[in-house]
């Protein structure tokens, strides 16, 4: 048997070393496929580790919630530079009037130098309660250029949409607002005691008091024995 198989391999080592050099090339191109898909895998998680992301959000005021803003944050995790911020009207009868009131903050126009990962900055506040139906008509376009710190550059655009704003409601205060003011009166309250602006109000028990409760807890006791003794 063994001389067949030897006899067989003899006869046929051309066409097995021709199986096996395909096989070699084919197990080397998908070796050198699967280390390309990861090296752009490694080079997208080191972008992303280093990617800044620029948003705009429309936001009420936690407090009042008839007053929102515009909230510029950077959600990546890299730092962005050189924030150039472009804003225009898409639709809305007086949406230049509104938008003239949300950039009247500076860095709409000279832009941003640095905001770093998690760092925000907000434009100025419109009240709702005024002119509402106009305002909330109104849309805006903001094209956003900036750069990462690798150079990398990024061109976005955000469109703002008041409407959003439509039926907009708030059960209650936030935690953090009416944790804040009651921290802030307990400061007020700490602050008129030691200056002797208030006094503490207290009932003092002192050791008299103490002793003349111990003497009617005692009597309190021996009539109610007396009387269980005469009803015996």
């Amino acid at each position: 048997m063994l001389n067949n198989l030897f006899q067989f391999l003899n006869q046929n080592s051309g066409a097995l070393t021709v199986i096996f050099t395909a096989v070699v090339t084919i197990s080397t191109l998908v070796y050198a496929i699967l280390t390309a898909v990861l090296v752009n895998e490694t080079k997208k998680m080191r972008e992303v580790q280093t990617e800044p992301k620029i948003e705009i959000t429309l936001r009420p005021l936690e407090s009042v919630i008839h007053l929102v803003r515009l909230h510029i944050k950077n959600i990546g995790l890299g730092p962005a530079e050189n924030i150039k911020l472009t804003p225009s009207v898409i639709s809305g009868n007086n949406a230049s009037e509104l938008l003239a009131e949300f950039t009247e903050s500076s860095f709409f126009e000279t832009g941003l130098k640095y905001l770093g990962p998690g760092q925000e900055i907000y434009s100025r506040f419109t009240q709702l309660t005024q002119n509402q139906e106009h305002k909330l008509q109104s849309v805006f376009l903001f094209e956003i250029e900036y750069k990462s710190a690798t150079g990398k550059k990024y061109c976005e655009k955000k469109v703002i949409d008041m409407s959003e704003m439509k039926g907009y409601y708030q059960l209650g205060k936030p935690n953090l607002y009416s944790i804040a003011k009651s921290l802030e009166k307990i400061q007020n309250d700490i602050g008129r005691i030691s200056s002797g602006y208030k006094r503490i109000k207290a009932d003092i028990f002192t050791n008299e008091d103490r002793e003349r409760e111990y003497r009617d807890h005692k009597q309190l006791i021996e009539e109610m024995n007396s009387n269980n003794k005469n009803y015996l």
